[in-house]
């Protein structure tokens, strides 16, 4: 699969994510055949006058009358691929009372302009609806309660949002995508990353991104600790927002025992918007075991090889799992050629003492890349070299089988698993990482058993 920066990306799992529209339009991405299917689609203290008492009360915190807008922010859902966001006059759950709609939101927040409402904006109320690829409500959720205005949000904000959730991983990703809130109606966004040294904060990269995010090309091995920043930009290139919060992350010193190489599957993203800085679609959240990510959006086996002593070396795991070939076998490359390339990165572990754990490659479904993801329809025999590509996993001495369990009687990827196609979804990479780590306590248990996992994420299933 090829990558959605410029070039290859059209799944992101090859796998990569998303949409996000902060107030208004939906713009969708244009085709091609990338590994990223995506589609672009405070309060202020008021002085309160204390009585004379012998003991002072503790002041009332009140919202100011005056707000510009609004930042929103609600925990992502699991396969929703947008959101609905309603704002209310009050707490009145009804037709009349709506102030405003937001129906094409992909992201797990809402930058919301409320300067023409003047001092009544501050009894408003909002709620939101998840939304599947047909726009119906997932699962059995609807609206959420009502709730406050000022609740769960960011008065009069002056910057994007930063969303990602590296500190709740358990290492950093070699790869980040850097993702946040846009402020305003902003179509392009710049993020600034810094390495923090004893000399001071040093800029290292600048990124140009659009709406939502940004998938970084150069890898983190250098171990230290970094932040990164972003602002706003108008249709020329002006700055038109404060830079956000800096958002911390550390490169860890250590070795980690695990470590993962492969393609947007193993990156993490997915439903089409949601990309691999959250935890949600990431395969490793779930493994009981911690795993390094080393995936790269887009990648063929090819690709994997090339970058082998670049990207694995560094990290020098004592255990690397490898999943690739989807990428491959949809792209048309043989069987007998993806072979090749996992062969050869199993004689380079050998070659540096390092285990290889190979997974199964995960099947596709052609009817949802075709008309949902705008994906080239793959070659008619792809199914025969994903076999062959398995065959070979399953007589290897360390091997997990992740693709049989999503796959329908058809031998494509379950409907059910997967929003674009090509990419699983929650309970997909629920399942990978699940199996992954049980694997990884019962065959090396002499390594496990000395690790730390931080907590699973849980969502509302």
């Amino acid at each position: 699969m090829k990558r959605k920066k410029n070039l290859l990306q059209v799944g992101a799992m090859l796998l990569v994510a998303g949409f996000m529209i902060s107030m208004g339009s939906v713009q969708a991405a244009p085709k091609d055949n990338s590994d990223n299917v995506r589609i672009d689609f405070s309060k202020t203290a008021a002085p309160v006058e204390q009585k004379a008492v012998t003991r002072p009360e503790p002041q009332k915190e009140q919202v100011m009358t005056k707000i510009e807008n609004v930042q929103l922010m609600w925990q992502e859902v699991p396969s929703a691929v947008r959101y609905q966001v309603v704002i209310l006059k009050s707490e009145e759950d009804t037709q009349s009372n709506i102030a405003l709609t937001y129906d094409q939101v992909y992201t797990n927040g809402l930058t919301v302009d409320l300067s023409g409402f003047g001092s009544e904006a501050a009894n408003f109320y909002w709620k939101i609806c998840p939304l599947d690829y047909n726009g119906r409500p997932v699962g059995k959720l609807h609206f959420t309660k009502p709730r406050p205005i000022t609740d769960g949000g960011r008065i009069n904000a002056k910057a994007p949002r930063p969303t990602t959730q590296f500190e709740r991983m358990d290492y950093m990703p070699m790869y980040p995508v850097f993702s946040w809130i846009p402020y305003g109606g902003a179509k392009q966004h710049e993020v600034q990353v810094y390495q923090v040294t004893d000399a001071g904060d040093r800029l290292i990269r600048t990124l140009q991104a659009g709406e939502y995010d940004v998938y970084e090309d150069g890898g983190y091995s250098q171990p230290g600790k970094y932040y990164w920043r972003v602002r706003s930009l108008s249709g020329d290139g002006t700055p038109i927002s404060d830079w956000s919060e800096k958002s911390y992350f550390q490169v860890e010193s250590e070795n980690p025992p695990f470590a993962a190489l492969g393609d947007s599957i193993t990156h993490g993203g997915g439903a089409m918007s949601v990309s691999p800085g959250y935890l949600l679609y990431d395969w490793e959240s779930y493994s009981q075991v911690p795993v390094k990510n080393l995936g790269f959006s887009g990648n063929t086996t090819e690709a994997m090889l090339e970058r082998f002593e670049r990207d694995v070396l560094p990290v020098s795991p004592r255990v690397l799992v490898v999943m690739g070939g989807v990428n491959d076998y949809r792209l048309g490359t043989f069987g007998s050629r993806t072979v090749a390339n996992l062969q050869a990165i199993k004689e380079k572990c050998d070659a540096y003492g390092i285990i290889v754990v190979f997974l199964t490659v995960t099947p596709i479904n052609p009817p949802y890349m075709v008309s949902r993801a705008h994906i080239d329809h793959p070659p008619y025999d792809w199914q025969v070299h994903q076999q062959y590509i398995n065959a070979w996993v399953m007589k290897q001495k360390y091997h997990v089988d992740v693709a049989t369990g999503l796959t329908d009687s058809m031998g494509n990827l379950r409907t059910t698993y997967t929003t674009d196609g090509l990419h699983p979804d929650y309970y997909g990479k629920k399942y990978i990482g699940e199996q992954v780590g049980r694997y990884l306590q019962m065959n090396f248990s002499w390594l496990t058993n000395k690790l730390t996992k931080k907590p699973i994420p849980t969502y509302n299933d």
